[in-house]
């Protein structure tokens, strides 16, 4: 990964506040306040970098969809944080403009 986004660091926020659960996408759109349409490219471009992996949940009742839950693996972990970590030395460097 590149250059981090602000809509990466905040789903990846959300991966970390329990690092090693399993997540629903619309739990993660939620708490970092995505579109699906923003948030699911994402999910997909992570999964394929090897920062989280996926796997299909089957429905509890009948005639509901199989639902797709991510997480972090152990390497997505230890990006994370440091990407995190660099984005912020980085906007911490941004200059400040002031407001008028």
């Amino acid at each position: 990964m590149q250059r981090l986004t602000r809509t990466t660091a905040r789903t990846l926020l959300a991966f970390l506040e329990t690092p090693r659960s399993w997540r629903y996408g619309y739990d993660l759109m939620k708490v970092a306040d995505l579109s699906s349409g923003t948030l699911y490219p994402l999910l997909a471009r992570l999964t394929d970098d090897g920062w989280l992996e996926s796997r299909w949940e089957e429905p509890e009742l009948p005639g509901k969809p199989p639902r797709q839950l991510y997480r972090l693996t152990a390497t997505g972990r230890v990006h994370a944080r440091h990407a995190l970590e660099r984005a912020q030395a980085s906007w911490l460097r941004l200059p400040h403009t002031r407001e008028a």
